[in-house]
């Protein structure tokens, strides 16, 4: 099995892909941390992402370092948690978040992880690999 999560500390920013009326989705999102197989993110409920999640909460995130070695894709569940210390840690560790959100209080932000499931693996020197997790 890979370390994923030392690729996504290495890569933060990647692509989030979600479904809307049977469409695939994709925007730039922001990888925050792990604990076990949850990979956690965040956003603000009142744009579309987060009701794309609460209907369809099979979502998948895709980072990769300059040199593609590996691409990386961590698939699965979705789960919102409200959790104050989970959301402080999340601010804290994230000034930027930090500035849009200001406090673990704000109405509009919430907190999710990816269950993880499937990761996935791409590098030219290997080729694709899947891994359940």
């Amino acid at each position: 099995m890979i370390d994923y999560v030392s690729v996504l500390k290495a890569n933060p920013n990647g692509v989030l892909a979600t479904q809307d009326n049977g469409k695939i989705k994709t925007r730039v999102f922001q990888y925050l941390f792990s604990d076990g197989n949850k990979v956690y993110f965040c956003t603000n409920n009142e744009k579309p992402v987060y009701k794309q999640i609460k209907e369809n909460l099979y979502i998948s995130f895709c980072t990769y370092p300059a040199d593609y070695a590996p691409v990386l894709s961590v698939n699965g569940k979705a789960v919102f948690v409200d959790d104050k210390a989970l959301k402080t840690r999340a601010l804290d560790e994230n000034p930027g978040i930090k500035g849009i959100y200001n406090t673990p209080d704000n109405p509009v932000f919430e907190l999710f992880y990816i269950d993880t499931e499937e990761v996935e693996t791409f590098s030219f020197a290997e080729g694709p690999k899947t891994y359940t997790v």
